[in-house]
């Protein structure tokens, strides 16, 4: 009977997927031995793939790149199978690696899912959630956002990645991100969470210099600084308080890739830019710059919240986009009582 109750532990058991037993191995079901800890290495060769590299996989895991490359190894063995085409010039799941990637993907959730359910506390966000933010809504608007979240929620592990490129969510091993203006193409849903409005700054100096500027049709004699992806046809819309439309020409002096070296220009009066009001609100308030043609405001441009096309999305996924639902209008509109 003892030995009936002991084969039958070891078939059902769980303790060679944890965590601790992952240093010695383990005898899976049929007798089979467990040479690595399979739920780990799930997660790693699930980063792995959606990293679509070694390297990318290890920042984002904390690990080393021979230990990544380690569990993949030691995983294929325990599988039996190829998972990765390696080379220097090409990265991708054999077929026998799309299906696994598929079933652990799924393996994962569930085991987060199952856990949220039983969670003593089930409204207190925990664990790593990668969000992907513009720069400048990154130094601008984020810290106090990211703030107000982590009063909230200290268990939660936030890996804020900052880039002016529209980030894909599936090959970036992102959660979440926030996008200005337009939404591009992807697998992805978007929530709308306000908008942002937009400002044409100069240094007074500047506008000493090349003189005054009266109407939209003067801006050609102003330098124009930009971030790339904005005002590539290189023309400025404008409304007027009726709503009549204004274009004008405006020659580009330089383009810059992240929004911080075009405001730093701008700032030291080699041109004028298109900035965020969230960003330069304080330069403005305090005369270090100046509104061109304050008469006239530019498009507001639509801040979104694009998470993966899944359901259900993973509990800790589902509250913080719930949370940033609340609390970036707040911030938006100087609402975030008191922070």
């Amino acid at each position: 009977m003892a030995s009936n109750k002991k084969e039958a532990r070891n078939a059902t058991s769980f303790e060679g997927v944890s965590s601790g037993y992952a240093s010695r191995g383990g005898i899976g079901r049929h007798g089979r031995l467990w040479p690595v800890n399979l739920f780990e290495a799930m997660r790693v060769y699930v980063r792995v793939v959606e990293r679509e590299g070694i390297s990318r996989a290890a920042k984002d895991l904390d690990l080393g790149q021979p230990a990544v490359s380690e569990r993949i190894d030691r995983l294929e063995q325990h599988l039996g199978c190829r998972l990765l085409m390696r080379s220097t010039r090409a990265f991708k799941c054999t077929s026998e690696g799309e299906i696994f990637y598929e079933w652990s993907k799924k393996a994962l959730d569930a085991v987060e899912r199952a856990v949220a359910e039983v969670s003593q506390n089930k409204q207190l966000l925990k664990g790593l959630v990668r969000i992907a933010a513009p720069h400048c809504l990154g130094d601008a608007v984020l810290p106090k956002v990211m703030t107000r979240i982590h009063e909230l929620h200290p268990d939660l592990n936030i890996d804020l990645v900052l880039n002016d490129s529209a980030v894909d969510l599936v090959t970036e091993g992102v959660d979440i991100a926030l996008r200005i203006g337009r939404l591009g193409e992807g697998t992805f849903v978007a929530a709308p969470l306000g908008h942002l409005e937009q400002v044409l700054v100069a240094t007074p100096g500047l506008l000493e210099r090349v003189g005054p500027i009266r109407e939209a049709s003067e801006l050609n004699r102003l330098p124009f600084l930009r971030t790339k992806g904005s005002f590539d046809s290189g023309d400025i819309c404008l409304a007027d308080e009726n709503g009549v439309l204004h274009v004008a020409s405006v020659p580009s002096l330089m383009t810059t890739s992240h929004w911080r070296p075009m405001y730093e220009m701008v700032l030291a009066g080699a041109g004028a830019g298109v900035v965020l009001l969230a960003a330069c609100a304080e330069d403005l308030r305090s005369g270090r710059l100046v509104r061109v043609l304050p008469s006239l405001t530019l498009p507001a441009v639509e801040l979104n919240m694009l998470t993966l096309a899944q359901r259900p999305a993973l509990p800790r996924i589902r509250m913080l986009t719930d949370l940033l639902k609340t609390l970036m209008p707040e911030v938006l509109n100087g609402r975030e009582n008191g922070h």
